[in-house]
């Protein structure tokens, strides 16, 4: 991998350009032309393109304190296209555009930029672990129900009246009962025994008797309980490896301005954490609509001469930051009375529950904008008055 490097002043090029490699030969590159061409202040200008820049910039950081400026691949073409060269998209326009705007004094110190994408990084990372849990949760719910035939069949199947979450201390003591008696029905003391919290006698009374009323299991019992105890062993671990990613996100989330998001009703540190990972620094965002905009919620728009109509979603950007929105969304509208009231206006007007809930994310984003550029904690009266002011 190359990055195109320019070397300049006031005035123009110092060098011809150059591509360097990203590794300790093209960090020396660098460090020799810059040694060549010195200056009293130095500004080194990167775009930051996700985990392929951390490197390089970490590096350029460590030599040159407090000359880096990173910028977002938004900026870049923002000014490319100030620059005439918009639609045109080369590493020496991109470079020309970082010229131009590092003369402007723009830019974010790089420490600021590391600890958000450190954040970004972990909530990543838990996206994806959190996606295998389902999976998990579906695969034992399959076994379960293959060993103990309609044991955790869902909530309205034929006479039954309640559901098995497997991740509650009811699910586990199940499972934990199915792999140890290989789907014979356990006892109420079996249950209870191997809970591991709280599980009361009546709960653990409803699902052994409801156990003696299935099918006997399979005759090859034996080795499915075996499999679903190594199911039952990996979603554990998961489980523990979830909880320790949470943990790193919630130092994270405080080493940021997203932590204020956390005062949100609803909101906690994860669904918090969630947006601000995509969002920061706010100041890449001149206003509430580009930030609404970069989540893909805003309806696409085609005009034409006198011709003008609004199209469905766009879609465009992150799935993880537009998931984000609307979970802070929907959090708001069960839990802030201003929210609940605007969500139940709109679904007055006929809305669908998902239209509502692109349409709160609106209001939400104007909000989680205003907080992040002021840091000021949420005020549930406060926002209603701006609300009623505003006439929305």
């Amino acid at each position: 991998m190359l990055n195109r490097v320019w070397v300049s002043n006031g005035l123009g090029l110092l060098v011809d350009p150059v591509s360097l490699p990203v590794a300790r030969s093209g960090i020396e590159q660098l460090e020799a032309l810059l040694a060549a061409h010195p200056a009293p202040a130095q500004v080194i200008a990167i775009e930051a393109t996700g985990s392929l820049h951390r490197a390089w910039a970490d590096e350029l950081e460590r030599r040159h304190p407090g000359a880096l400026r990173v910028f977002a691949p938004s900026e870049t073409k923002a000014a490319r296209t100030q620059l005439g060269s918009g639609r045109f998209k080369t590493d020496d326009r991109d470079c020309a555009a970082l010229t131009y705007l590092a003369r402007q004094g723009a830019g974010r110190r790089h420490q600021e930029e590391s600890v958000v994408e450190e954040l970004r990084a972990a909530v990543r990372h838990r996206r994806g672990l959190v996606a295998d849990r389902k999976k998990a949760q579906q695969r034992l719910h399959d076994q379960l129900n293959a060993l103990v035939p309609g044991l955790s069949a869902p909530t309205g199947h034929g006479e039954l009246r309640r559901s098995l979450p497997v991740e509650t201390p009811t699910g586990q003591a199940v499972l934990a009962c199915a792999v140890a008696f290989e789907g014979r029905p356990p006892s109420i003391r079996s249950l209870t025994a191997r809970a591991p919290g709280k599980l009361t006698k009546v709960t653990a009374g409803y699902w052994a008797q409801r156990w003696r009323g299935a099918l006997p299991p399979p005759p090859d019992g034996a080795a499915r309980a075996a499999r679903l105890g190594r199911d039952l062993a990996r979603y554990q671990a998961l489980q523990a490896d979830i909880g320790w990613i949470e943990d790193e996100v919630t130092a994270l989330l405080a080493r940021t301005h997203g932590q204020v998001l956390t005062t949100l009703p609803g909101v906690a540190v994860n669904r918090a954490a969630a947006f601000a990972a995509h969002s920061l620094p706010i100041e890449q965002f001149p206003d509430a609509e580009h930030l609404y905009s970069a989540t893909g919620l805003a309806p696409a728009m085609y005009q034409s001469a006198s011709i003008s109509r609004r199209g469905r979603i766009s879609r465009q950007g992150l799935a993880e930051h537009r998931d984000a929105l609307t979970g802070i969304a929907w959090g708001l509208s069960v839990n802030s009375p201003a929210f609940a009231e605007r969500d139940a206006e709109l679904r007055a007007r006929g809305m669908r529950p998902i239209q509502a809930r692109v349409a709160l994310a609106r209001n939400a984003c104007r909000l989680i904008y205003r907080m992040l550029t002021t840091q000021q904690p949420f005020d549930e009266a406060a926002y209603r008055r701006a609300r009623l002011n505003r006439g929305r």
